[in-house]
Order: structure tokens, then sequence, then C-alpha cells
């Protein structure tokens, strides 16, 4: 964090120093957070749980209690679905219309057929 100090007035840089004081003062108190982390760690160990149990974190053991929902990351596997489109050229190239089209179906959208021409007949 650059702050120009050039561009302060007199009124502004007491200010700054007492704003940096303050939160110097605050630091200062603190303890070193691997002393904050052993504590937490023996405490949650002496009640029989681990830290990622109560606070989350990867392989966080779930026991009796419902897991929180988790959110859909990216790229989340989702079931698999039945092709809707097929390549007449080769016939092992299919899309089931989810995310982004083929180069073979965008390469023919682009020659200015209609992606509904590519559809399964069932």
């Amino acid at each position: 964090m650059a702050i120009d100090l050039q561009g302060l007035s007199a009124r502004e840089l007491d200010s700054l120093i007492n704003q940096a004081k303050q939160r110097k003062t605050t630091l200062k108190k603190r303890k070193p957070v691997a002393t904050v982390r052993r504590k937490l760690e023996a405490l949650a160990q002496a009640e029989g749980y681990t830290v990622a149990e109560l606070f989350g974190g990867r392989g966080a053991a779930t026991t009796g209690a419902r897991a929180p929902a988790k959110k859909a990351a990216k790229g989340r596997k989702l079931g698999k679905v039945a092709p809707k489109y097929r390549n007449p050229a080769n016939k092992a190239e299919t899309w089931t219309g989810r995310g982004k089209q083929p180069r073979w179906l965008a390469a023919q959208v682009k020659k200015g057929k209609k992606v509904e021409d590519f559809l399964i007949k069932k």
C-alpha cells in the first residue's frame, strides 16, 4: 500500500500517524498465529474434534451432523446425459447440447446450417 505523503497536509499526516500507532498497538497485543493455532487444536482435540470438523476445510469429517451444502465447483461433473446432436460426417461425434458447441458443429453453423439439422431422431 503506497501512500503519497507529498500530497498530504499536516493535519492529514497527523491523522495517518495516529492511525498507524493504533494499528501497531493492536498488532503488538495479538499473540502469534502459531500459538493461537496450537491452543485451538489442543482444545478441539480435548473435546474429541479436529479443527477441520469445527471450522470446515479439506477432509472435514462429519460425525452425526449433516454436512453443509457445498457450492458448485467450476467443472463439476453432472450425471450422464444422452446426446442430442450427431455429426453426419462422423457418427461417433455427438453433443449433448450442454457446454460449448463442438468444433464440427460450430463449423457447420458458420457455413449456414442450423443446429436443429443435426438433432438425433428418436
